[in-house]
């Protein structure tokens, strides 16, 4: 059986079956899963396409095999903190990455959207940020400083529906990521209204009995879509992510970047670096530079 995983638990995969044109069966029945064969030793996370054999009624105490990974088209990824070089992916096959990010009370941390902008870039997601309590403080300030990246923003308030949101979802995979207090929760309730009662039926196919608080877990949203709910991720870590993939994101000055000297960095004050140029020259704006180069910074 074709399927995608939606949830994973200490050995455990919860997995529903592929529809004919792609993507999770949100009504079909969830099959609990183990690696096997050769898999055993090939990670497989949340959003991963799967081939599964055995027992895939999805009934009490079956328990089928994994027994093939399909290509992955993204792959939302992190180390353990800077200095280690082994990648950990937490989500494949996702579309977006939504940042939620409160404007006060706790108040934005530029420096970790940051750093999720460049693992959305690395990864191949299209990055979203999301503001929330729009009610308690004023917006225009983040809006500014992540205008020249072109990156999709929106403002929600606390006791409004966050249909803008909703639009930007539908029929996609998103990643929500969002520190403790942000409202993160709030919304993944409001988009999908059933989400405690089906991360219980998670927990039933696993056998594990508890609530999954340290894994993601992909649940399906009305109408059509996935939103992946990621607790258990709390910082990204860049320590395998390379300047020449964070440049890629920037059409116009990776190009540029092609006369650089070898190993260039792109940081401020290096006379040999080419990005200075293309901004004098016209080819490439200095609030994009600038951009660039606090993202390259976030990974030090």
């Amino acid at each position: 059986m074709e399927a995608v995983v939606v949830a994973v638990d200490r050995g455990r995969y919860t997995c529903r079956r592929t529809l004919p044109g792609g993507g999770a069966d949100p009504a079909g029945a969830m099959v609990a899963a183990v690696r096997g064969g050769d898999l055993r030793r090939v990670p497989v996370v949340v959003g991963d396409g799967v081939a599964l054999v055995g027992d895939v009624s999805g009934d009490p105490g079956a328990l089928a095999r994994i027994v093939r990974r399909a290509e992955r088209t993204s792959v939302l990824r992190r180390t353990a903190d800077d200095s280690d070089p082994a990648e950990r992916p937490i989500v494949a096959n996702a579309d977006q990455l939504v940042i939620v990010t409160a404007l006060a009370d706790p108040p934005p941390r530029t420096g970790l959207i940051d750093r999720c902008l460049v693992a959305a870039y690395d990864g191949g997601l299209d990055p979203v940020l999301c503001l929330t309590k729009a009610d308690l403080a004023d917006d225009e300030g983040l809006r500014d400083l992540y205008r020249p990246l072109g990156l999709t923003t929106i403002t929600s308030r606390q006791d409004v529906d966050p249909a803008e949101l909703r639009a930007l979802i539908a029929n996609r995979v998103s990643v929500l990521f969002g520190h403790s207090g942000v409202g993160k929760s709030t919304l993944v309730n409001r988009l999908v209204p059933e989400a405690a009662r089906q991360i219980g039926e998670v927990n039933a196919v696993t056998g594990r009995g508890r609530h999954i608080s340290s894994a993601a877990v992909a649940l399906p949203v009305p109408g059509g879509g996935w939103v992946v709910d990621t607790p258990g991720v709390r910082s990204f870590g860049l320590g395998a992510v390379s300047p020449a993939r964070v440049l890629a994101a920037f059409a116009e000055l990776a190009e540029a970047a092609a006369s650089c000297p070898p190993g260039c960095t792109h940081a401020v004050g290096l006379a040999d670096c080419a990005l200075d140029e293309a901004v004098r020259d016209g080819r490439a704006e200095s609030a994009r530079l600038a951009s660039l180069r606090r993202l390259l910074a976030a990974r030090v």
